[in-house]
């Protein structure tokens, strides 16, 4: 197995959720780690993925709200600093993969599949090369002990139950 080098610079970890029941706020994970190792990323069922994304680097576009996000109304990042995902099975589906892991978030872990697209391979203007992947996954954030919610006077929430979990990455070799 061979440990592979996640770009950062070329790579992203957000999510979406339904606003006011009418439209989406979208966030990212400004700063995260993640551990690739894979003997050969075409074919992504002998790998091995873990991310630790960093509560504090939530950034939605919106102070206010990025720092209730991080209180103990959500994530309550004093107490639980990260997110984590630990790959426990990799399996092809077609072209594409089921990735399927333990998801943590607060204390609370549970197991979750993203869909997984192998975007293609190319090499760089330095001749390094590197692999695309995007990947998906809806969780039910009432799952993990988000429960926080306000209910507006036409009867909706403020904050949706489903959330996509979106990566983009580029890696290369370590």
């Amino acid at each position: 197995m061979a440990k592979w080098t996640v770009d950062q610079s070329h790579s992203s970890v957000g999510f979406e959720v339904k606003h006011m029941m009418v439209s989406k706020v979208k966030g990212q994970f400004s700063s995260y780690t993640a551990d690739v190792e894979a003997a050969d990323l075409t074919d992504l069922t002998t790998a091995s993925i873990a991310f630790k994304l960093d509560i504090a680097s939530i950034n939605t576009h919106s102070e206010d709200r990025d720092n209730h996000l991080k209180s103990g109304d959500f994530f309550d990042k004093e107490k639980y600093p990260t997110i984590d995902f630990n790959s426990t099975s990799i399996t092809k589906d077609g072209d594409d993969y089921k990735v399927t892991g333990d998801l943590t978030i607060k204390d609370v872990t549970k197991p979750v599949t993203f869909d997984v697209e192998f975007g293609g391979k190319g090499t760089n203007p330095w001749g390094v090369e590197v692999y695309g992947f995007e990947a998906e996954a809806k969780i039910n954030r009432e799952d993990f002990g988000l429960t926080w919610n306000a209910v507006l006077e036409s009867g909706g929430v403020l904050v949706g139950k489903d959330i996509k979990i979106k990566v983009e990455l580029e890696v290369n070799p370590a």
